[in-house]
C-alpha cells in the first residue's frame, strides 16, 4: 500500500512536478513512464494488497476499505484544500486500526491515541517537505501546510511535534511500557530540536533534510518500543 500511494501520488502529479524544481525529473514528468503503465503498476500493487488482507479476518478487511480509500484521495487534496498532509497523515496512521484488528479482532480506544499521534508526526514532518516546494507552490497554485502556516511554519511545527509526544507518553502509559520507551521519546524530542534548528533559515536543503531525519526519529521509537518489550515484559 505504500508502493501503490508513492504511484498514485505520482500519477496525480504529473502535471504539477514538471513545473516544480526538485521532482522534474521524475519519471512521469521526464517521459520515463507512461502514465497508463503507472496505473497498471498501482492497481497491481493494489491486487497485492488485497491478496495480503484477505488472510487476516473481517474487520481488517473492512478497515482495509477506508485505507484503499485515503490512498487514493490524498495525492488529489493539494488541489482543493491548504490541509493535504492531513490526508496524508490519516493514510499512514491507518495501518494502526488495521494492524490492532489484525491481531485481536478489535478496535480499543487507546489505539487512536496512537493514530493521531501519527497525524500529528506526519504533518509536521510533511510541513518541512512541502516547505522545500513552498515558492514553486505559490507560483503554480499547488496548496499545502506550508502555504497555509506561511511564517508561522515553524510554530505550527513545533506545536505539532510537541503534540505527537504528549500524545505518544499517554500511550505508553496505557499500555505500560517502561523506561527504555520513555527514554526513546526524549532521544526524538532531541532530533525534532535539531530540526529545528537547523531549518531556522528556511533553506530549501536544509528543510529537506529535517524532513529525512524523522526516519530517525521513527527508528529510535520502534527501538525503544521493541527492546522495552523485550527486556521489560
Amino acid at each position: 500500500m505504500r508502493a501503490a500511494g508513492c504511484v498514485i501520488n505520482d500519477y496525480a502529479d504529473r502535471h504539477v512536478d514538471g513545473l516544480v524544481e526538485r521532482t522534474k525529473t521524475r519519471p512521469l514528468p521526464a517521459g520515463e513512464i507512461k502514465p497508463n503503465q503507472a496505473l497498471l503498476l498501482f492497481f497491481f500493487l493494489i491486487v497485492i494488497a488485497l491478496a495480503l488482507v484477505l488472510m487476516t479476518n473481517l474487520l481488517t478487511i473492512l478497515l482495509s476499505v477506508g485505507g484503499l480509500l485515503i490512498t487514493f484521495l490524498y495525492p488529489f487534496m493539494k488541489r482543493f484544500t491548504n490541509l493535504p498532509q492531513l490526508g496524508l497523515g490519516v493514510a499512514w496512521a491507518w495501518v494502526v486500526p488495521m494492524a490492532f484488528a489484525a491481531e485481536t479482532k478489535e478496535l480499543p480506544a487507546e489505539l487512536w491515541i496512537i493514530f493521531f499521534a501519527i497525524v500529528t508526526w506526519t504533518i509536521a514532518f510533511d510541513t518541512y517537505y512541502a516547505m522545500v516546494d513552498r515558492d514553486d507552490d505559490l507560483k503554480i497554485g499547488v496548496k499545502s501546510t506550508a502555504v497555509l502556516f506561511g511564517r508561522y511554519d515553524h510554530l505550527a511545527i513545533i506545536s505539532l511535534q510537541t503534540s505527537f509526544l504528549v500524545l505518544l507518553i499517554f500511550a505508553g502509559l496505557l499500555f505500560d511500557r517502561g523506561w527504555i520507551y520513555f527514554v526513546s521519546l526524549a532521544i526524538a524530542a532531541s532530533f525534532f530540536i535539531n530540526q529545528y534548528l537547523a531549518t531556522r533559515d528556511k533553506e530549501r536543503e536544509a528543510c529537506f533534510a529535517a524532513f529525512l531525519n524523522n526516519h530517525r526519529v521513527g527508528m529510535v521509537i520502534f527501538l525503544g518500543i521493541a527492546t522495552d518489550y523485550l527486556v521489560l515484559s
